[in-house]
C-alpha cells in the first residue's frame, strides 16, 4: 500500500495547514476564530462531499496504517485520550500499546483522515499542554491531579466539538437535492471498511484500564477550556508548553 496523498488531498491538507497557523499567529481572537472554523468547516464538509465518497468506494489503498508516539508519564492517559477522541470523530480507528520508551498509538483510516487527524492532535497538544503548565495548587501531586483533570476534560469536549462540525456537515449534505440518502449509505459504507480493515489488521484487542478518578473542578475547567480551542472556538493563549515528558 502507499502512503502517499494525492494532489487533491495534499491541497485539502495544506489549505487546514495554513487556516490553523493563520489562527495561531494572529493576535486578533476574532480573526483566530474565524480561521479556526473555517479550517473545521473544511475539514468536515470536505470528508462527507459525495463526489469523494462516490469516488473513493473501491479504492483498495485508500486505508492504510499510521503511528503516533505520545510519549510516557503522568499524563499520558490523557494524551491517549486526546487522539482517541480526534481520531474517532473523523473516522479513524485507534489502539495502543505501552512500550519501554513510552505509549505508541496506532491509527488505521484513510490517508487524508490520517493526515488531518495528527496535524490537529499535535495542534490541540500544543494548546493544552500551553494551558496545564499555568495550572498550579498547594502541592506538587495537587498540581499534577489538576493538570490531569483539565487534560481530560479538555480531550472529551474537543471530541465533541469536532463530532458536531461533522454531524452539521452531513446534515447539511443530506438536505441539499443532490446529497440525501446517497451521502448518508456513502458515509455509513466508507465507516464500515474503515472497522473492516482496522479489524482484519489488529484481530483481537484487549480493552485498556479505566484510568483513576480524575478531580471534577479540574476536569470542567480543561472542558471549558476546549471551548476556547482551535476547533471552530477562539484559540488558547498562555504561556510555552510543556515537553512532551510531562505533559
Amino acid at each position: 500500500m502507499t502512503s502517499e496523498l494525492s494532489k487533491g488531498e495534499r491541497s485539502l491538507v495544506q489549505r487546514v495547514r495554513k487556516l490553523l497557523d493563520k489562527a495561531e499567529n494572529t493576535d486578533n481572537a476574532h480573526e483566530a476564530e474565524a480561521f479556526a472554523g473555517k479550517a473545521a468547516d473544511l475539514i468536515a464538509r470536505h470528508r462527507i462531499d459525495p463526489t469523494r465518497l462516490a469516488g473513493r468506494g473501491d479504492v483498495p489503498d485508500d486505508l492504510v496504517l499510521s503511528e503516533v508516539h505520545v510519549g510516557r508519564g503522568a499524563y499520558v492517559r490523557g494524551r491517549i485520550a486526546l487522539l482517541a477522541n480526534v481520531a474517532e470523530s473523523h473516522d479513524v480507528r485507534m489502539v495502543y500499546q505501552s512500550t519501554p520508551t513510552g505509549s505508541v498509538a496506532f491509527l488505521a483510516g484513510s490517508r487524508q483522515d490520517l493526515e488531518i487527524v495528527k496535524m490537529l492532535y499535535a495542534s490541540l497538544h500544543t494548546q493544552v499542554a500551553t494551558q496545564m503548565a499555568t495550572r498550579r495548587r498547594s502541592t506538587g501531586a495537587a498540581t499534577q491531579r489538576e493538570r490531569r483533570a483539565f487534560l481530560f476534560g479538555f480531550a472529551h469536549r474537543i471530541g465533541e466539538l469536532l463530532t458536531e462540525s461533522y454531524d452539521a456537515a452531513t446534515r447539511d449534505s443530506q438536505a441539499s437535492a443532490d446529497g440525501g440518502a446517497a451521502t448518508a449509505l456513502a458515509v455509513r459504507e466508507r465507516r464500515g471498511r474503515v472497522d473492516d480493515f482496522a479489524d482484519s489488521t489488529w484481530g483481537k484487542v484487549r480493552n485498556a484500564s479505566r484510568a483513576a478518578p480524575l478531580d471534577t473542578g479540574g476536569y470542567q475547567r480543561g472542558s471549558n477550556a476546549a471551548d476556547r480551542a482551535d476547533v471552530g472556538r477562539p484559540r488558547l493563549r498562555g504561556r510555552g508548553a510543556i515537553g512532551q515528558g510531562s505533559t
